[in-house]
């Protein structure tokens, strides 16, 4: 379990995170989004050791997590931007890891080879954006780890490897309980695979919850008229109007559905239909209540 008390991180004058509070159950995966400069990146590089809090703590099954090897044994952690040295390749990184990681599962490794279509002796600055991720991603695999931080990791992804990827995540949480926050600016990538969503904004938390528990929060409901009632008759009742195409209506409302599609049977729709809203329309709404683009 991860607990993340009073946790504060500064560049100079500049908060990144600020006294944010927030628990990560194991066995989940977690889908960390935000605004941008939010402090995502920065979330997952204290989580990982990379950056020691200037406040608050971070608790790795119950022991700090900066400079604790033991702990960082437990963990693998993705940048948006992966660093190798210049010599790097896929063979001379798992021979450094097979000497650094406990877990190192080489059996695991070479099935992970076979399963990412990468020349293995070629050297990773060479090659494309998603060739570097998926370099980091057997690597990373193959570590066995407790913890996996992922940080914009579908970028650069074709779809056929994106599949994968979530493949294996699926099933490194439900056989090995681990545990796994990624953080993305494509919300529709995360939208299948994450248990729970962190959303955070300037630095501060702004939801912490099961992604279906959100999504519930939000309802997108699709109307159509013989005639249309005047716009202001429907935003009075407290609903937001997606898109309109003549006497047909999308809308999105917050509170108890049967409240709302009652009034809004009121006013006598031809035809009325409550959908699933998707994690986008929560984020956009969740970051307008906090404040973001006004």
């Amino acid at each position: 379990m991860i607990e993340i008390k009073n946790l504060t991180k500064r560049f100079d004058k500049t908060i990144a995170i600020n006294d944010l509070n927030c628990d990560i159950d194991e066995g989940t995966i977690f889908g960390l989004a935000g605004s941008n400069g939010s402090g995502k990146s920065t979330l997952l590089r204290t989580l990982s050791g990379v950056y020691e809090p200037d406040g608050g703590r971070i608790m790795i099954d119950g022991e700090n997590a900066f400079d604790n090897h033991k702990i960082k044994e437990r963990c693998a952690y993705i940048a948006d931007y992966p660093y190798f040295f210049n010599d790097s390749t896929v063979e001379k990184m798992a021979e450094l890891y097979r000497k650094l990681y406990m877990n190192w599962d080489e059996e695991y490794y070479l099935r992970l080879c076979a399963m990412f279509p990468i020349a293995t002796n070629q050297k990773i600055i060479n090659m494309s954006k998603g060739m570097q991720r998926q370099a980091s991603l057997i690597l990373a695999f193959a570590t066995r780890p407790k913890y996996l931080f992922l940080d914009e990791i579908f970028d650069g992804l074709d779809p056929v490897i994106r599949k994968a990827l979530k493949s294996i995540l699926i099933e490194e949480v439900a056989d090995r309980h681990m545990t796994c926050m990624i953080a993305s600016h494509n919300l529709r990538e995360i939208d299948d695979i994450c248990d729970k969503i962190v959303l955070l904004h300037k630095g501060e938390l702004v939801a912490n919850n099961e992604t279906d528990v959100l999504k519930n929060k939000m309802h997108k409901i699709q109307m159509a008229f013989h005639q249309a009632p005047d716009r202001k008759v429907i935003q009075s009742i407290h609903c937001e109007i997606i898109s309109q195409v003549g006497n047909y209506f999308v809308v999105m409302a917050k509170g108890d559905i049967e409240e709302i599609m009652e009034r809004l049977n009121g006013l006598n729709p031809a035809f009325i239909e409550a959908m699933p809203s998707t994690l986008e329309e929560v984020f956009i709404n969740e970051m307008e209540g906090a404040g973001y683009g006004k």
